[in-house]
């Protein structure tokens, strides 16, 4: 297989009749890159990837991989593979013919189709499985048999289309390391479409977040869920209290206020006057009122409202005048639980609070 490629999508707009599903998409993907496309439904991300596949209509801008301009090329002539959410394996075809059918097609010698057939369900561990049919293998090894198939054509970049969503909780987490050990050893550029956080984040290396056909943001997942660039890439990734309000700079100093009397103090000077902090469950703490507390940190006095244990954490909902804020504290056995009802100080540092302007 040859070195990885880079993939462009320079000023891309496509639109399904009088309807504009994507609007002047830009991204630079870097050879050998997992990336994903992370949106909810009717963001534009499996567009997005069909497009680059050549499905659906043809999209004004230009999609260039390895420095050739691909956008009007058909789907058979640009050495894609793509797999779809559904497998769309032949169910009378043993997994070997299966995984042969698109070889077979570009009329690949005998010899050479057993050769590459065999090494990609070697790649699979599938070997075993070759004579068997798509409905006598699980789930999970339908995926393994759709990921062969499309491997086996040597592509230029692989595209995955939610290709985890049919699988049950314990499965997709090993899929997923399966999947990504997989493009490691191919060293193959990689475009993974999800609306699952947790698969962008544990699998991608950069991510771009879309909305209504929009790229909101692109980066690193944890570069971005730490300082989104605003209030839907902050709310889309993870938990977040948002506050709104305005902020007073004195003295190359800010405090964030909203209309409740709320006073957050800002260690850094803020350069716009409306906006909302951004406050993550796990960077507040909670606490008896009183206590002593570190000088960035701004106690909130509040009552709570409830209480959820998950496990690792326990999650507090705290009123804290009309805003009901999320904090989460590690759970250790016979550590202080606080109970509904209780008053308590919730903590905000502000070396840990995000602002974005309005």
């Amino acid at each position: 297989m040859q070195g990885p490629v880079s993939v462009k999508i320079e000023n891309v707009h496509v639109s399904f009749g009088r309807t504009r599903v994507l609007t002047g998409v830009n991204l630079d993907i870097e050879p050998g890159e997992f990336f994903a496309f992370l949106g909810p439904s009717g963001s534009g991300k499996s567009t997005l990837l069909r497009a680059i596949a050549g499905f659906g209509p043809l999209p004004a801008g230009r999609i260039v991989i390895d420095g050739q301009d691909i956008t009007a090329l058909p789907p058979w002539k640009r050495n894609v593979g793509m797999v779809f959410q559904s497998y769309a394996l032949w169910p009378h075809m043993t997994v070997r013919k299966n995984i042969a059918f698109g070889l077979e097609e570009h009329n690949v010698e005998a010899k050479e189709i057993r050769r590459r057939v065999d090494a990609a369900l070697d790649l699979v561990g599938l070997a075993e499985f070759a004579d068997r049919r798509p409905t006598q293998l699980s789930g999970g090894q339908q995926q393994r048999v759709a990921l062969a198939r499309t491997v086996v054509v040597e592509p230029r970049v692989l595209l995955l289309d939610e290709p985890l969503s049919n699988l049950d909780a314990n499965l997709r987490v090993q899929m997923r390391r399966d999947i990504l050990e997989l493009q490691r050893k191919l060293s193959l550029t990689t475009i993974f479409v999800t609306h699952d956080q947790e698969e962008a984040n544990t699998m991608s290396d950069r991510m771009a977040v879309l909305n209504d056909g929009v790229i909101q943001q692109v980066g690193a997942p944890m570069a971005l869920y730490d300082q989104p660039d605003n209030l839907f890439v902050a709310d889309f990734l993870g938990t977040a209290n948002v506050l709104n309000g305005r902020f007073i700079t004195d003295n190359g100093r800010s405090r964030f206020t909203d209309e409740s009397g709320i006073e957050i103090a800002i260690d850094k000077e803020v350069e716009h006057e409306r906006g909302a902090v951004v406050l993550r469950p796990q960077n507040l703490t909670i606490q008896s009122p009183g206590v002593s507390h570190d000088a960035r940190v701004t106690p909130l006095l509040g009552t709570v409202q409830y209480i959820e244990f998950l496990g690792s954490i326990v999650r507090y909902a705290v009123q804290v005048g009309p805003h009901s804020i999320l904090i989460d504290e590690s759970h250790r056995q016979g550590g202080q639980v606080f109970k509904q009802g209780a008053s308590v100080e919730v903590g905000v540092d502000s070396n840990y609070l995000t602002t974005l302007a309005q």
